[in-house]
């Protein structure tokens, strides 16, 4: 992680993916902090609450070749729309 904190009004989270290459989303509640390692597949936030959108909960998600910002469907292998589905929670 490169950076996990608040801009303006909401929580954002940066991930170095190395190559130059940085993604960035928010709003999100943060389960990892900046110079935390993370591996493929981990959750590494939730959607904030509240947050807004035309669903209600919606997240920003942004991709940076070095400083310049960058189409981020480049980097997904399935082209279709993203569909973000709430991750089960885990207790007794």
């Amino acid at each position: 992680m490169t950076f996990s904190g608040v801009v303006v009004d909401r929580e954002v989270l940066t991930v170095d993916h190395g190559d130059g290459h940085r993604s960035s989303f928010e709003p999100v509640e943060a389960l990892v902090h900046t110079g935390d390692r993370v591996v493929k597949g981990q959750q590494i936030a939730r959607v904030a609450d509240p947050a807004h959108g035309p669903a209600g909960r919606s997240v920003h998600w942004g991709v940076r070749e070095g400083d310049e910002y960058v189409n981020p469907l480049q980097f997904v292998a399935d082209l279709r729309p993203s569909v973000l589905l709430p991750v089960p929670e885990h207790g007794g």
